[in-house]
């Protein structure tokens, strides 16, 4: 791999929330259409990897690279723009919004994107996909369950027809049969070649959908490699607490 397959080339990522030094030294690549695992106990550090990356974290050291840019003093907006798309933990959506609304907001055409119009995620895929959506077009973010407001944050990610999507605990606290349905999803994300960063405490069902996975212990790494390998590793189960 070379890096001009990177969608993400991040190098000595160190970050602090006031005098906190969360971050040490943090590497992490993703290539086009690569299923990277994030994976660690509560606490070490994936969710201020991930905001660090996306620009949220003002107080930040290191190099991040974006296809290519050096984006490691930009801001959300300037990341989102290069085609980075975020299912934040909570969901995110907007409560006062339509599901509709919520879909549209930030869609964006394949066109746009630069993207062959066979494989973009257009506002009937993602009703397709989420039928539970098109039956609720109408109702009101808060108005909507935990599973449904899940859905609504990944098909509001995909309408922006990313070149990488992090998902943040994307199926934390929900339902059984709708986590089922999120992980359906996520595979279907990986056969259309879009690259993704999965951050989930089921690390069995992270490592069986992805291709490598990075293991954070109090904000550093502490393992790294192919997910098969990673998965015979004795000390795993000790750096997740099971």
């Amino acid at each position: 791999m070379t890096r001009q397959d990177l969608i993400l080339d991040a190098q000595g990522i160190h970050a602090w929330y006031g005098s906190s030094h969360v971050l040490h030294g943090v590497d992490l690549t993703i290539a086009r259409g690569e299923t990277v695992g994030l994976l660690g106990r509560n606490g070490m550090g994936k969710s201020t990897l991930i905001r660090t990356l996306l620009g949220h974290v003002a107080q930040r050291d290191g190099r991040i690279h974006l296809f290519g840019a050096d984006l490691s003093k930009a801001r959300p907006h300037e990341v989102a723009r290069r085609g980075v798309a975020y299912v934040p933990e909570g969901r995110g959506v907007f409560p006062n919004l339509t599901v509709r609304e919520n879909l549209v907001m930030a869609a964006r055409t394949p066109e746009q994107a630069g993207k062959p119009a066979a494989s973009a995620w257009t506002f009937e895929r993602v009703l397709h996909t989420f039928p539970r959506l098109a039956e609720r077009l109408t109702h009101l973010g808060n108005q909507l369950s935990g599973g449904e407001q899940q859905m609504l944050s990944i098909g509001r990610a995909l309408m922006t027809q990313p070149e990488l999507i992090i998902l943040d605990e994307a199926t934390e606290g929900l339902a059984p049969l709708i986590v089922v349905e999120i992980w359906r999803v996520i595979r279907q994300i990986r056969q259309d070649g879009i690259a993704t960063l999965i951050v989930d405490r089921d690390y069995g069902k992270v490592l069986a959908q992805s291709d490598r996975a990075v293991v954070l212990q109090k904000g550093q790494v502490v393992l790294a490699g192919s997910s098969q390998a990673l998965a015979d590793r004795p000390e795993l189960a000790g750096f997740l607490g099971v």
